[in-house]
């Protein structure tokens, strides 16, 4: 099961409050100004700042 539409709308980057796309491998939600990527664990968001990784150049669905 993936993440529901629904709930990838309202989710946002706790760091800088802009909106989170999916990966393109699924795996994590990069945000959209910062480039922090969250890891998904058994499809639940993992949205803490410190656990987070900055990946610029990893592609997100559009």
């Amino acid at each position: 099961m993936a993440i529901a539409p629904e709930l990838l709308e309202i989710l946002a980057c706790p760091k800088c409050k802009t909106e989170v796309k999916m990966t393109a491998d699924g795996q994590g939600l990069k945000c959209v100004q910062c480039s922090r990527v969250y890891r998904i664990e058994e499809d639940i968001p993992v949205m803490i700042i410190e656990e987070a990784t900055i990946e610029p150049d990893r592609p997100v669905k559009s």
